[in-house]
């Protein structure tokens, strides 16, 4: 695979200097004597893949403007002193344009990119968009993979701005594009050339001005339209080049938009629509649970269970993988997470994870016993406490601790006992002059690496979006009675039953898969000490089955911070709860928690303007 983008990187460096895609005066240079034009170009399959591929290299100039606005924003994460001030304006919530992770630069780079070959292949392979033509090739699957990334950047723009410009797909270039958005009115494109039938062929083309009119859209308007656009357009099949007969590389349909990919992002936008069914119907492509699925993918059965679930962060395997941003310095193509994130070596260590981030995994319990009293809940009694914490996805593989150097996991394990003993002053002598660390993009790469992979989707966010649709999701049966189906989420987020009963696999569920014990849901939810398991209290959820969909939620956004933290979503996450429950303070609490308590209350108003929680550059 590393061969093939380094190919296209090449490629489509020769394109930006020709002005083929960008005709941005940053990226011409005169003395490179590059003569190629775009009647020269497109003259054979591998030039179409060769730019298809380059816009990948685009899609990638994106990940940490992703990771830091969906995680710095949110709760799991928080600056350290070394953070420099574009993270402070991001932590503060006071953002300016000319910050680089709240440039939409890099969007309406990718916005180009996807316009310009889209519309070279509507205009020179027909066939595209000719829904009657059922049999696929790799032109109709080369055309759904941009459709897909225009819908992804679109989507993720608009989840970061509120609103977007929408980009006339007859703007292709960069420079196009910045006119149009600068302009203070109508914009005309006086160089739009409209090529007439086989206007390749016979060398017929003519310019056409076109007046367009600068239109925001909003994140509604934008999922609606680009879910349309993708049902409409792709064909079935239609999405992701499969390059396997050439490489051998299974990895390939992973690193590129692939049908399974597709099904996410549509599941996805219709989830932060509200629209659960469909919503629903597009994951259950992806998760497949008929017994007829024998591929053994996106269903959480032990390929990464227990010590082997740092594994999903080390090599791109298409049990647990969706889609992933690949990465490899020996190809030029890194990312910033490690020196955002490592306080060793060349990096700066501007980011670190909260406490209560830290915390979500070490007050999860394994063994010990309760002993459970539903008829008088005040005589419930921890009778044993087991032993605190989520032993595979917490300490030594998403944190670490760190003195200078990496803490032990003797000391770790020494300081969780002392909690539970309450012996404050072992746990101060352990933890003095000790700071969190996100460890899960270093775990595999030495300090100078920078080049980790990024995961845009993967089996177990999608299983949680399925948990979290099921919870709210009721249906009228044939009897005539509605039905609610929380009990299926809880399946999903334990032990995968739900899936047991149609599948010969077995399945393990999010928590199962790393030996956390079942999250139980009752007329009674007993509180519990987090540091010393004993019990504190309870909710009475008696004839409240609003309350208990709410704490079924609640646990589920609990294990998504557990199992997908500093994995670019939390944000978006406590948005789409917050939305769903009419209700701001859902995210202005969590939200707010993690700042110093003079600021705490500041925050919490100002997040409860929902206005506030956008990045607000298109004024």
């Amino acid at each position: 695979m590393n061969k093939y983008i380094q190919s296209a990187i090449l490629f489509l460096s020769a394109l930006l200097l020709a002005g083929v895609l960008f005709s941005c005066e940053d990226f011409f240079n005169p003395e490179q004597g590059v003569t190629v034009t775009e009647d020269q170009l497109y003259t054979d399959w591998y030039e179409y893949r060769a730019v298809a591929l380059g816009m990948y290299g685009l899609q990638q100039q994106l990940v940490e403007q992703l990771m830091v606005l969906g995680e710095l924003r949110g709760d799991l994460l928080t600056v350290t002193d070394n953070a420099d001030e574009d993270l402070m304006e991001i932590y503060n919530f006071n953002v300016s344009k000319d910050n680089k992770y709240a440039s939409p630069q890099n969007f309406f780079k990718l916005i180009a990119a996807t316009n310009r070959l889209i519309s070279i292949l509507e205009e020179r392979q027909p066939r595209v968009t000719n829904l009657t033509l059922t049999e696929v090739n790799n032109y109709d699957k080369l055309y759904g993979e941009a459709l897909c990334m225009r819908a992804w950047a679109y989507f993720n723009a608009a989840r970061i701005y509120g609103k977007v410009p929408f980009i006339d797909q007859r703007l292709s270039t960069i420079e196009e594009i910045e006119q149009f958005i600068n302009s203070p009115g109508s914009y005309v494109d006086s160089v739009y050339i409209k090529y007439s039938i086989n206007g390749f062929n016979n060398d017929t083309i003519y310019n056409q001005p076109v007046k367009l009119e600068k239109n925001y859209w909003d994140l509604d308007r934008i999922i609606r339209h680009f879910t349309k656009e993708l049902e409409t357009k792709v064909k079935v099949g239609g999405v992701g080049v499969n390059h396997y007969n050439e490489n051998k590389d299974e990895s390939w349909e992973v690193s590129v938009w692939s049908s399974w990919s597709y099904n996410t992002l549509l599941g996805h936008m219709y989830l932060t629509l509200g629209d659960l069914s469909k919503s629903m119907a597009y994951f259950e492509k992806v998760v497949d649970r008929s017994p007829k699925n024998t591929n053994n993918r996106y269903q959480l059965d032990d390929a990464f269970a227990g010590g082997q679930w740092a594994n999903i962060f080390n090599n791109i395997d298409n049990r647990e993988h969706i889609y992933t941003l690949w990465f490899n310095k020996a190809n030029q193509q890194t990312n910033d997470f490690q020196r955002l994130f490592e306080p060793w070596g060349v990096n700066d260590y501007m980011l670190k994870p909260t406490q209560e981030c830290v915390h979500k995994w070490e007050t999860q319990w394994i063994g010990g016993y309760v002993r459970y009293d539903y008829e008088i809940p005040d005589s419930t009694r921890t009778m044993t406490t087991g032993f605190p914490g989520d032993n595979y996805r917490g300490f030594g593989t998403s944190y670490l601790y760190a003195r200078g150097d990496q803490a032990s996991a003797s000391e770790y394990i020494q300081m969780l006992q002392a909690k539970m003993d309450r012996d404050t002053r072992t746990v101060e002598q352990l933890m003095e002059g000790v700071d969190t660390v996100v460890y899960k993009y270093s775990m595999w790469n030495t300090r100078y690496d920078h080049d980790p992979i990024y995961i845009i989707y993967r089996a177990a966010g999608v299983n949680l979006y399925m948990a979290e649709i099921y919870n709210h999701w009721s249906y009228l049966t044939s009897s005539g009675t509605v039905t609610s189906t929380p009990l299926n989420a809880l399946k999903l987020l334990n032990d995968g039953s739900f899936y047991n009963s149609s599948n010969s696999r077995e399945q393990l569920g999010v928590r199962g898969r790393v030996g956390l014990p079942a999250v139980e849901i009752s007329d009674y939810r007993f509180i519990f000490d987090p540091f010393t398991r004993k019990v504190i209290g309870w909710k009475d959820l008696r004839n409240n089955l609003q309350a208990k969909q709410f704490q079924i939620e609640d646990d589920i956004l609990e294990e998504r911070a557990r199992e997908l933290a500093f994995e670019g979503e939390r944000f978006y996450d406590l948005m789409r709860i917050s939305k769903r429950r009419n209700d701001p303070s859902y995210l202005a609490s969590r939200v707010s928690a993690k700042y110093p308590t003079s600021r705490r209350q500041a925050i919490y108003n100002y997040l409860l303007n929902e206005n506030n929680w956008y990045i607000d550059y298109f004024q």
